[in-house]
């Protein structure tokens, strides 16, 4: 049997012990080994679109290691497939972590120890990465040096956990049976999320239907943490479809990555969201008419048939940017003030 998706994980292996044990050497080695010279990189704000392995590492690994000198990466998920338009994926998701000992995007450092999410997406052709989508949750490592100067999450926050049963890194061989039935369990969900409310109440939506009763929803810094789904639609969805009510209207214009593999499902997109910004506003944003593009990654895991799971990560930074907000130049405003 054919399986390129192993074969993709087992690629991609260098490059993740190398973030583990983090060592700069061996980390632009394997980048060089792994992704091709005109791979378009496609990193959260304020990184932008990054050409190759060398850029990546001088523009994003770097500056990271001399703020976070005992920097390590730990995957909590690793998982591949293929999506509906051909394309081959590998799928990361797991925690920065080292002592925050010098600043990074003028984030002060604090001395101690931090965690930042990723959730990293690449792209595999004949062997070499031509594709990345990466977000790392930078409003994370600023709230933890005490430097979000925008509001405050409804949600928890918390450091969000690694997958309950310790299965993140999905086994080989690559079962397609299986990748198919949780990715179709996943985009059958979201056709029935994106009824409401232009076509019914919450009943609509079916939830019961898909997600486990003792589900977590961990979304991004600056959203927070859910549990179940009465805290699902309390700390994120409904104020989320109160100022967004046109979601999933404007499907037609932005393409979606979605795949299996083993009880997880995954989607990436760049965007992967186009919305209008009206009710009461979101997340402190004026509710002004303003439409916006969303950079959603996100990661489910399935248990007995349901949505247990649900790992997201938004590019915030990225939204308050199109509505012309300068959350970095804020929070260096905010850190004077206090120094």
């Amino acid at each position: 049997m054919n399986d390129p998706h192993s074969e993709h994980k087992s690629r991609i292996t260098p490059l993740r012990r190398a973030l583990y044990n983090f060592e700069g050497a061996q980390v632009a080695l394997a980048l060089r080994d792994l992704v091709a010279p005109d791979a378009q990189c496609h990193i959260c704000h304020p990184f932008g679109t990054i050409e190759g392995p060398q850029a990546l590492y001088d523009t994003l690994y770097a500056p990271l290691c001399a703020a976070l000198p005992d920097l390590e990466f730990r995957d909590a998920i690793v998982m591949a497939g293929p999506d509906d338009h051909g394309h081959h994926w590998v799928g990361c998701s797991g925690h920065i972590m080292g002592t925050f000992s010098a600043p990074w995007l003028d984030i002060p450092a604090t001395g101690h120890v931090i965690h930042m999410r990723y959730h990293e997406f690449y792209r595999f052709k004949e062997g070499r990465v031509v594709e990345v989508q990466a977000i790392w949750d930078i409003p994370e490592l600023m709230m933890q040096a005490g430097a979000w100067p925008m509001v405050p999450p409804l949600g928890r926050e918390m450091c969000v956990p690694c997958p309950a049963p310790q299965n993140g890194h999905v086994p080989r061989p690559w079962d397609a049976e299986h990748a198919e039935a949780s990715k179709r369990h996943i985009t059958e969900m979201l056709d029935h999320m994106i009824k409401f409310p232009s076509q019914g109440g919450p009943e609509v939506m079916e939830m019961p239907r898909f997600w486990h009763p003792k589900m977590n929803w961990y979304g991004p810094a600056g959203i927070g943490t859910a549990r179940g789904i009465s805290g699902f639609r309390k700390w994120h969805q409904t104020p989320f479809l109160n100022a967004m009510p046109d979601r999933g209207q404007f499907n037609d214009q932005i393409t979606f990555h979605f795949f299996g593999d083993g009880d997880f499902a995954a989607v990436t997109g760049w965007p992967n969201m186009i919305q209008t910004i009206t009710g009461d506003g979101w997340l402190g944003i004026a509710p002004a008419g303003q439409t916006i593009s969303l950079r959603s990654l996100d990661f489910w895991r399935l248990e007995e048939g349901l949505i247990r799971e649900n790992w997201v990560l938004v590019d915030l930074l990225d939204i308050y940017r199109q509505v012309g907000i300068d959350v970095l130049a804020r929070m260096r405003a905010l850190t004077a003030a206090g120094g």
